[in-house]
């Protein structure tokens, strides 16, 4: 079993920028973080693998978010910037259980609390 708890959330205005960090109580995952707005469904935001070579983002936030994993800390991070009241969304850090990148929802198995990110425009 995988804890994951993130920090970093909060409210911002548009064109702002915000970093989540999520750490994990275990080494040797990759990590991706997903957000859910308020009546959709949970998407993919953007995955990192372990060694941190590997790195994907949704087409949404590409060009303006930048993830990162530390190894010696266990902890992922989101870097975001130019937030668009679209971001507005509780975000979720999440991890497979596997080193490699993964994409898709189904394929992560632990889950954080979720943070709250919230971008008036």
């Amino acid at each position: 079993q995988v804890q994951l708890v993130e920090s970093g959330g909060g409210l911002v205005q548009a064109g702002d920028s915000l970093r989540l960090s999520c750490a994990a109580s275990a080494s040797g995952y990759a990590m991706g973080w997903f957000r859910q707005a308020p009546g959709k469904e949970r998407e993919f935001v953007a995955a990192i693998s372990w060694s941190g070579g590997d790195i994907y983002y949704a087409d949404s936030v590409k060009g303006r978010f930048t993830i990162s994993i530390d190894m010696e800390k266990n902890t992922v991070y989101l870097q975001m910037n130019s937030l668009k009241p679209e971001d507005t969304a509780v975000y979720y850090c999440s991890a497979p259980r596997s080193t490699t990148l993964r994409i898709r929802t189904y394929e992560y198995v632990y889950w954080g609390q979720g943070t709250q990110v919230t971008v008036s425009s």
